[in-house]
């Protein structure tokens, strides 16, 4: 597992190596390999054992700040089998599904791994994570980004199946969806969540959005139904000048939430003494 934490390098950890420029080199530190670039070479050697943020020089005399990539450096770096989902919208899945440590979360779609890690940071050693997939070649992938994330993960199930078709789990606290057809969930998710219970899913069109709230609408049993998206706009400030960078991170996704409540008007109101 590689270690994200404080303290100073170790083999096996990674470095996040960032040039004069802020171009960004991930790479695990092992002894007697050497980092190679166009700035120059750097023994993995001369890493191991400073503490994070110091200045390493390479063979053609280019500085190098060594630091240990945060989670949000790692998602952005980190090996990759499909689109990942951005940190400015994992923040969001996980405050707005409301993921607190000792929850019950059932998730679909592994991906490369990004958004499982952070369930599983979320909900911590005392919560449950599991997740639906379908696709094999997804997994060992998602299962070293993982391990590089949030470590050996016990508290972790992966089960390869269907989740459009049967979802063995009930009494849910939170569902979260990473899958193109939601909406197909929706009928089964009334069932595998608590009452209350937090459903979200992450699409990356406005039809798809559209299709899903037709079926939670209709469905009935869920209620507090909310689409928004969120756009990042860096800033560049200089000693003169203060303006919104060149590029941002505009759209990339559509969070979708709902509550899981009784369905309205099936109550028959208390009889009167």
């Amino acid at each position: 597992m590689a270690d994200l934490s404080q303290g100073a390098f170790r083999e096996g950890d990674l470095a996040l190596l960032i040039d004069r420029r802020g171009r960004r080199y991930q790479v695990t530190l092992e002894e007697g390999r050497l980092f190679e670039t166009h700035v120059g070479t750097l023994p993995h050697a001369e890493i191991i054992g400073q503490q994070q943020g110091t200045w390493c020089r390479t063979s053609r005399g280019q500085v190098l700040l060594a630091v240990k990539p945060t989670f949000s450096d790692y998602i952005l770096e980190m090996p990759r089998a499909s689109q990942v989902i951005y940190p400015k919208d994992l923040g969001a899945i996980l405050l707005y599904a409301d993921i607190f440590p000792g929850a019950t979360v059932l998730e679909a779609g592994l991906g490369s791994g990004g958004l499982t890690a952070a369930l599983l940071r979320a909900v911590g050693e005392s919560g449950r994570v599991t997740t639906y997939e379908i696709r094999e070649d997804m997994v060992s992938r998602g299962r070293r980004n993982i391990a590089a994330l949030a470590g050996d993960a016990p508290n972790h199930t992966l089960k390869m199946g269907n989740i459009y078709e049967k979802i063995d789990e009930t009494d849910v606290d939170r569902l979260v969806l990473d899958v193109p057809e939601p909406w197909q969930v929706v009928p089964l998710a009334a069932g595998a969540l608590s009452p209350g219970g937090v459903f979200l899913s992450f699409l990356p069109t406005v039809l798809q959005v559209h299709q899903l709230v037709q079926a939670l609408e209709e469905d009935g049993r869920f209620q507090l139904v909310d689409t928004f998206e969120l756009l990042q706009r860096p800033w560049h400030l200089a000693e003169r000048s203060a303006r919104p960078a060149h590029r941002m991170v505009a759209h990339t996704g559509f969070i979708t939430t709902a509550r899981l409540c009784s369905p309205r008007g099936r109550q028959e109101p208390a009889s009167q003494a």
